[in-house]
């Protein structure tokens, strides 16, 4: 069972992160808050199916805790200016990681997604598991 659960939150995460990926790339196709919120809201919320996966017998509330923590941390380093780091940020994988600047705003936006992500985990994926 435990396989087949990080299975499904593996899935659950790439399903997230390629939502995330074409809200940035096909921002121009959606309604305007959307492609303002909806990319940040999905990184967090791959971070909660992330977490889940690999601490499949925590709770969910652990998860999402730990997943608000994470990405709270990841935005509070975009302060910190270093040549090595901005060099890191500039590439592809480095921004969509760790991301270019910091914003009160994508905090908000990180709990949104982990929250949401809580509801789908709870009423989709928790209760197929049994």
């Amino acid at each position: 069972m435990l396989i087949r659960g990080r299975l499904m939150y593996l899935i659950a995460a790439v399903i997230t992160m390629a939502a995330g990926l074409a809200s940035r790339h096909f921002g121009g196709m959606l309604p305007v808050f959307l492609h303002e919120h909806a990319g940040d809201a999905l990184w967090a919320g791959m971070v909660y199916f992330g977490i889940r996966m690999i601490w499949i017998s925590r709770s969910r509330v652990w998860a999402i805790m730990f997943g608000v923590i994470f990405s709270s941390a990841i935005e509070f380093s975009q302060m910190i200016q270093t040549p090595w780091l901005n060099e890191l940020r500039s590439t592809m994988f480095g921004a969509l990681i760790l991301g270019r600047g910091f914003l009160v705003v994508d905090l908000i936006r990180y709990t949104v997604g982990i929250m949401c992500m809580f509801v789908i985990d709870h009423y989709f994926l928790s209760n197929r598991r049994s």
